[in-house]
């Protein structure tokens, strides 16, 4: 099939765009690298009147380190983080989680921005950046504002983002200390969406207390699923078999998965529990130096 007809218009500045934006409304979508959209339409499951190219903006495609925290722009490709000396070397976790979006090609024209206000629950960048925290930037033609990441994802492909507003940047806090991090998703084969994915990243003390910790599940809810419940029950613990355990059994009690042709609940469940514990135990070896290793 072939996406049914619309407009098309290609702004070259930020301003361009967002004064579009105002005034096509609902009516029009924006195109990045269009790695999700382009097939939805092609299926005719999105018959937008307008597409609003914006990949003339290059002033929103940039990585840049800007004192305790990294700026990356909404345009910035996928596999130029991928690429990264400063995103290898400060956000460890994105670093390893990129790899897994489907494919060089995929890579190579999708943006962290699209992937974020897409907001797939099973897709990497977002369950990344809820993992490791930070404020999405958000401008329309009157105002810019500040969205932390917990409240910008509010249910199954829909975000805290208004027709006529534009993703601009996103600011990810630098962590510090002993850090260790750890990403893994299951899916049928590489490339493909995860049927459940779990991130974690974590920080110990002196003595190997874990002092701060978030984990987070992908595929298993409307939206990527950040388990306080557990970072309540790890801050000030050292790591062992039986948290370990209670923090599967956390899992099992508040992940919400579906079914569908590709697996059934009860087996995203049973994967949920075993990524979420297979993540905090090598987050934690990392940070103890124990464990360099690629996941």
């Amino acid at each position: 099939m072939k996406p049914a007809k619309f407009d098309y218009y290609c702004p070259k500045t930020v301003d361009e765009a967002l004064s579009l934006l105002e005034e096509i409304g609902f009516d029009g979508k924006i195109i990045a690298g269009g790695q999700s959209l382009v097939p939805i339409m092609n299926m005719r499951l999105a018959t937008p009147e307008c597409l609003i190219d914006i990949n003339q903006l290059n002033d929103l495609q940039f990585i840049e380190l800007d004192g305790s925290k990294m700026k990356i722009g909404a345009l910035t490709r996928q596999a130029e983080i991928e690429m990264s000396d400063a995103v290898r070397k400060h956000l460890g976790l994105l670093s390893e989680a990129v790899p897994y979006i489907g494919h060089v090609q995929t890579r190579n024209r999708g943006t962290f921005g699209g992937s974020l206000v897409h907001a797939d629950p099973s897709a990497e960048i977002p369950l990344s950046l809820m993992t490791l925290g930070g404020t999405l930037h958000i401008a329309s033609k009157d105002e810019v504002r500040e969205v932390n990441v917990e409240d910008f994802f509010v249910t199954y492909l829909t975000t805290d983002i208004m027709p006529n507003e534009l993703l601009t940047e996103i600011h990810i806090p630098l962590p510090e200390g002993r850090v260790g991090y750890s990403f893994h998703e299951i899916s049928r084969r590489h490339g493909d969406f995860a049927l459940v994915a779990a991130a974690c990243q974590l920080s110990i003390d002196s003595q190997d207390r874990i002092s701060k910790v978030r984990l987070v599940l992908g595929g298993v809810d409307a939206v990527p699923l950040l388990i306080t419940e557990a970072s309540e029950l790890m801050e000030g613990e050292y790591l062992s078999a039986s948290l370990l355990n209670k923090i599967a059994d956390i899992v099992d009690e508040v992940v919400n998965p579906e079914s569908d042709l590709h697996a059934t609940a009860d087996y995203r469940r049973h994967l949920a529990k075993k990524l979420a514990v297979r993540t905090v135990k090598t987050a934690y070896e990392r940070a103890r130096g124990e464990n360099n290793e690629c996941s």
